[in-house]
């Protein structure tokens, strides 16, 4: 669809949407900062990458939000679990490189 045929409305609401995007990555890029903190902190006081019992009472309470904003919960446990494996990841890199310091 050439961008003269697009309503002007819908050029509005794509607007909108693309404004969610960039702070859904911002609030990602805040994420990970703190989690890198989180990282630091454990690997500072010896503790796990991996917390599951964390993990897990997390996704529980993405589910049950998801729920109350008709959000598939699914969808949503998917991404943030993802996520959650790369800041796992992150954690051990630093765990390894406070290791070797």
């Amino acid at each position: 669809m050439a961008s003269e045929s697009v309503p002007a409305e819908l050029l509005l609401v794509r607007e909108q949407i693309d404004r969610i995007d960039h702070g859904l990555v911002l609030l990602l890029a805040n994420r990970f900062a703190l989690t890198r903190r989180v990282g630091e902190l454990k690997a500072q006081h010896g503790l796990q990458a991996l917390d599951p019992e964390r993990e897990s009472s997390k996704l529980a309470d993405i589910r049950a939000i998801c729920s109350k904003h008709g959000v598939n919960p699914d969808l949503v446990a998917e991404i943030l679990e993802r996520v959650m494996r790369e800041v796992v990841k992150n954690h051990k890199l630093i765990q390894e490189q406070q290791a070797a310091q």
